[in-house]
């Protein structure tokens, strides 16, 4: 059954279709190929609620415009595409970058993936539901090693204060702010349902 925890954690399980329900049985014998013989399969009530309950979400996340869809699936959904992923890195990139003073192209390219780094670490700590997750780059260290892993950026450790901190915490602001304004209506919804419980 679905728990009703946090904005968070119904966004995800609206969009998870859980393997021991029919809806996952199907799915898996369209993705297989499969031909389907008509049974009749009694739906539990704990499914039917799953569903009902799912069906206000997911109409709650349509009521977003895109680019805070898209945000959110790359944060919750078990189904995010890329292009959701390199929305969300745009957007937390540009929020930063504008709220920001102006860069020189050298440290504009860098910028990209410090954006594309935070939103990373921002995903780890909130990807449970509960906002209990271990930041996987607590340093300055592993913060540029991880840039240089990922992306053959290097990201110089002189002066990182100076140069990256702000922009490190204006990152994580754009990653919150739109991170509250796309759960808003999930979180509206779940006090509804709630209310009329």
């Amino acid at each position: 059954m679905m728990k009703l925890n946090s904005a968070r954690l119904a966004w995800h399980d609206a969009l998870y279709t859980p393997w021991d329900s029919q809806g996952a049985h199907v799915e898996q014998i369209g993705l297989l190929g499969c031909s389907v013989q008509k049974t009749e399969k009694m739906v539990t009530s704990r499914h039917a609620m799953h569903q009902s309950v799912s069906a206000r979400i997911q109409h709650a996340i349509a009521t977003l415009p895109g680019h805070l869809q898209a945000f959110g699936n790359f944060m919750y959904s078990p189904m995010a595409s890329i292009d959701e992923k390199e929305e969300a890195e745009e957007l937390v990139f540009l929020g930063a970058y504008n709220a920001g003073p102006k860069m020189m192209a050298k440290k504009f390219e860098r910028a990209r993936h410090v954006a594309i780094a935070v939103l990373f670490r921002y995903r780890r700590m909130h990807q449970g539901g509960q906002s209990e997750g271990v930041d996987p780059l607590p340093t300055p260290e592993a913060f540029r090693g991880w840039v240089l892993q990922e992306y053959g950026v290097k990201i110089d450790s002189r002066n990182w204060e100076r140069d990256w901190e702000e922009f490190v915490q204006a990152c994580f602001d754009a990653c919150n702010d739109l991170d509250k304004a796309a759960l808003v209506p999930v979180s509206r919804c779940i006090q509804a349902m709630k209310e009329a419980a």
